[in-house]
């Protein structure tokens, strides 16, 4: 039996509290279920616009359905998003991912469609080298090769280089987080009720979830999560 994770996505706050949208959304990927023998293990709704990039529920649902071996389940194609961004971001996080309205858009029709995204991207790309590459041709310094550039302004170029590398230390924290992103709150309410951590470990293992690296919880991994969170 497969295990799905749904993830539900409404537009505006109004629909997330009335329910618009999300009824019909639930009822699609609960037929999908049961046509195809599944069972769905866990419900992540986001209310939030589509052209935002920054969507937690998300980020929740791919860890949930990594480290469980899951299928993140959506109603609609179109409720996970047409950005390229998304579309990579779910076909990086290694997990299976269907449409219950498209069962066929698995991960391959992500592959084309953020192949064709890619390559109107690149079409973009090559013309404003080409442009930049003429331009240079004719003699024109660009960028920071323009004579005088740092002339006084090393300060602000040592900046450049501090900011870069705090970026990096963030990018590093941050894949590190979304390993757990879907348990973090869990965790840290459950240690604020009093529970230790070796309860936490039987509480997270009880409920079906593993490790990123498919193993039962301990206490030791619960400490290392609850540091995130400040525990």
């Amino acid at each position: 039996m497969a295990d799905l994770i749904a993830y539900y996505r409404v537009s505006t706050k109004q629909q997330g509290e009335s329910g618009l949208g999300l009824e019909a959304q639930e009822a699609a990927v609960v037929a999908y279920a049961r046509q195809i023998g599944g069972r769905i293990v866990a419900n992540y709704v986001e209310v939030e616009s589509g052209k935002r990039s920054d969507r937690p529920e998300l980020a929740k649902a791919l860890a949930h359905a990594r480290r469980n071996k899951a299928t993140l389940t959506v109603a609609k194609l179109d409720r996970l998003s047409r950005n390229v961004a998304f579309l990579s971001r779910v076909m990086e996080s290694g997990c299976e991912f269907a449409a219950a309205d498209m069962p066929s858009a698995n991960k391959f029709m992500l592959h084309v469609m953020a192949a064709v995204a890619e390559n109107e991207a690149k079409a973009i790309s090559d013309r404003t080298k080409a442009a930049l590459a003429a331009a240079k041709a004719r003699g024109m310094k660009l960028g920071s090769a323009r004579p005088g550039h740092w002339i006084g302004r090393e300060d602000a170029r040592q900046a450049g280089l501090v900011k870069a590398r705090a970026v990096a230390v963030t990018a590093k924290q941050t894949k590190a987080d979304e390993a757990y992103s879907d348990l973090i709150e869990v965790v840290g309410n459950l240690r604020d009720r009093g529970e230790s951590l070796r309860d936490i470990a039987a509480k997270l293992n009880a409920d079906g979830h593993v490790t990123r690296r498919g193993r039962p919880w301990n206490p030791v991994q619960v400490s290392r999560v609850l540091t995130r969170v400040g525990g």
